[in-house]
Parts: C-alpha cells; structure tokens; sequence
C-alpha cells in the first residue's frame, strides 16, 4: 500500500529507468549473438531481470559489474533448460523468449505469476506452430504455462490481427533461425526496436514502409556481438509529462529519453488537449521533454496512435483533469494487460471525481474540469495502474487528504525508484 499527498508542485529534472522494451531485446540479442555483447543502461526493474535470469537458464553467460552488464553468447551455448523458466510478470519477456524457443531444439517451458498465467499466448503460438514449432499451453487461449518445442523451422508470410510489437519481435526472432525468408506485415506500424536492433547486430533484415504500417523480412542470420547502450523508456517519462502538465505550477524536465517516432504518440494527444511540451533533442533519437502546467481540454485518441496502448491510462488522467469529453477509440486490448486496464482505469478517474464509461472497446472519460480529488485505488497488481494513480494524487489540490493506492508493489517490476523520484520533484518545489 501506497499513500500520496497532493498539494505540492513537481519541480526538476530527473531521469526515468532504461527503456524497458529494448533491455528485453538487448538481453535477448546479446544471448544469441556469438561473442560478448556489453549493455549499457539496462533498466533495473524485475521484468527485466527475470529475462537475464532466462537468457541465463538457456545457456548465455549473464554478469553485472559497475553499472554495466556483459552476455557472453552464441547459438553453441544455447539449449532448452530442463527447469521451467520463470518470467515473473512480464509478457513481454514471455513472448520473445517464446520466438527464441522456437528455434531450439528439444522443448522450453514458460511460465509466470498468477497475472501473467492469465495472460493469452494464442497470438504468438499461432505464427510459431505456422512455421514449425509446436506450442502448448492451456485452453483455446494458450495460456500460460507454455511449452515451446523448437527446431526445423520454415519463413512464413504473416499479418498479426492485432497491431503488437511482441508479436512481430517473436516471429522475427524465429525467422533468423528459419529457412527461407520471414515476412511480416503491419497494417499499423509499432515499435521498431527489434528490426533496428537485429539490422545493428548483422542481421538480413529489410524494412519497407507500407501505408501507415510496414513490411519487414528476414533471413536466416548470424549475429555478431556488440555495445547495447539502452536509452531511458519514453513509457515511463509519460508519468511525469502528465504531472508536469496536471499539477498546479508544475514544470518538469525527463531527460535523455528514447525519441522514436512509434513512442512519441502521447505527446501528440497531449499537445491536442492543450499541453505546453517541449522536446529537445541531444543526439541519436534520444533527448529530454519538458511539460508545464497546463490547461487541458479533451479530445478523441485513436488506438493506432499509441499501438501498445501502455500510456492509456496515464492520459486518461490527463482526461480526468481536462474539461470535456475524452474518448480512447478502439482500446479493447487493454483488457488482457497485467490487468483488465480498461475497467481499471475507468475504475481509476472516477476514483478522483471524474465520469468514465466503457462503450464496448472505447472508453470515455468526462474531466472534472477542475481539481480532482483524493481517492482510494486498486491498482490490480498492475505497475502502470499504480503508477497512474499516483500521478492523480499529486494533482489533488491538498495534502490534507491522501490517496491510497493498494496493489503498490508491483511498480517494482519496471520503475523501482518510482517513489523516490515522485518525492524528489515534489519536495517543496525543489526538484533535482
């Protein structure tokens, strides 16, 4: 349990943990990679380090030494462990080790915590079995735990019916170990980290734009190991944009962040509702954001906007201090995350005086126009829910009255010092 006051501006320049979505694939390509790859950066949250613990239990050497993290690896040391492999919370780490698995022979089970073991894996075991895996798990679902039988794989042609990052990383992943060419179209582009990545290690990899979405095709490769320096995750600045712009005489700095296109889509939808938001940037897709208080007005956000849909309910906070009527089209996928985020978050703004409905997959939120209020949230073991929540509470006009968030604990799986840095930037408007 977590109990936030509001009453205080957010003042600073901080720096939010690395990007978690391309630790997971540095790790990743670094254990496939022949030779000893360094990565700089890595986050420090628990999903992460459940998949170092992976890569380590399928056979790459993983050490952490000031500040840095070495992988030794290469395909001769990979093998399906004999244990099953224990990815926490996170389905990201399960859904790209499920593309690697694939390619080893013999057969690597996957599992998790309570929340994941309800998470669906049809997405990913269908491209798989398509190019010669064999994928179990329970249900019509596949749910977790998933047993992934490897080897012998062929390229296939594919269109994932859902716009996923990990869906498209998993497939390629596999298709670097497969024979013939992989394809894989998307209608709605997401995330590019896992092409950029693999054509920075050496891969046959091509990208073509496509419409609004792209096609990118592999062939089978061998990796060569490199320097992964990991920037910081545009996901987790998000939080203190929103702050900076919600809460009364805020202005709040995130420095050296991941810029790319695919992860700048809440800054666009902040911008239309009013945000004043500046980016600079330092070099090489990264800098830093810096957001003001603000006065907000609602808008209508589009699901392709933002693909993975992680910031949803960060901007729904946004939405619930905004006047007027905020509506997230199309955002029915948010009901299988770390939680069912849609009536969560729905859940979540009416706990500081909003109005939010969910109209089949959309979901609309009614700003209060006004100061919200302290409440008392669920955060669902869900560490966005969490983080979300706490953001609201500091926009509450008191510290008279405070917010309880129950569920706090799970903000460990990818921002430890979450707390610490929402203490620093609102301690008396002195911020670091």
């Amino acid at each position: 349990m977590q109990q936030v006051a509001g009453g205080r501006p957010l003042v600073g320049t901080i720096e939010v943990p690395g990007d978690k979505s391309i630790s997971h694939r540095a790790l990743l390509l670094a254990a496939l990679a022949e030779g000893t790859s360094t990565i700089a950066g890595l986050s420090d949250g628990d999903d992460v380090a459940r998949t170092s613990a992976a890569v380590t239990a399928l056979g790459a050497v993983v050490e952490h030494r000031e500040g840095k993290v070495t992988v030794q690896g290469g395909r001769s040391l990979l093998r399906a462990p004999v244990e099953q492999v224990d990815l926490g919370n996170s389905g990201t780490g399960m859904r790209l080790l499920a593309g690697i698995a694939a390619t080893l022979p013999g057969t690597t089970t996957l599992t998790g915590d309570d929340s994941l073991r309800g998470r669906p894996m049809d997405r990913v075991a269908e491209p798989l079995r398509q190019m010669g895996a064999r994928v179990a798990g329970r249900g019509l679902r596949c749910l977790p735990p998933i047993a992934v039988t490897g080897g012998g794989l062929h390229g296939i042609e594919y269109t994932p019916p859902m716009a996923s990052a990990q869906v498209k990383s998993a497939v390629l992943l596999a298709g670097i170990d497969a024979d013939g060419e992989t394809v894989v179209h998307e209608p709605v582009a997401t995330r590019a980290h896992t092409e950029e990545m693999l054509a920075g290690a050496g891969a046959d990899i091509t990208v073509e734009g496509a419409g609004a979405g792209r096609v990118v095709r592999v062939r089978r490769s061998t990796l060569r190991a490199g320097a992964f320096t990991v920037p910081g995750d545009p996901s987790q600045a998000a939080y203190w944009v929103v702050g900076g712009t919600i809460v009364p005489g805020s202005r709040v700095t995130v420095s050296g962040i991941h810029l790319g296109a695919e992860r700048m889509g809440f800054l666009d939808v902040l911008r239309r509702m009013g945000a004043a938001i500046e980016v600079e940037e330092t070099g090489e897709g990264i800098g830093s954001v810096t957001s003001r208080t603000s006065r907000l007005v609602g808008t209508v956000v589009e699901s392709a906007e933002i693909p993975s849909l992680d910031e949803v309910p960060i901007l729904a906070v946004a939405a619930a201090r905004a006047e007027g009527r905020t509506t997230f089209r199309d955002v029915g996928e948010l009901r299988v995350k770390e939680s069912d985020r849609l009536a969560g978050t729905a859940e979540l703004v009416e706990a500081f005086g909003a109005r939010a409905a969910v109209e089949g997959d959309d979901l609309v939120v009614t700003g209060a126009g006004g100061p919200l209020q302290p409440g008392r949230v669920a955060a669902r073991g869900d560490h966005r829910m969490a983080m979300a929540a706490a953001i609201a509470a500091a926009a509450c006009p008191t510290d008279t009255d405070v917010t309880v968030i129950t569920g706090w604990e799970s903000v460990a799986t990818s921002y430890p010092g979450f707390t610490a840095d929402l203490h620093r930037l609102g301690s008396n408007g002195e911020g670091g």
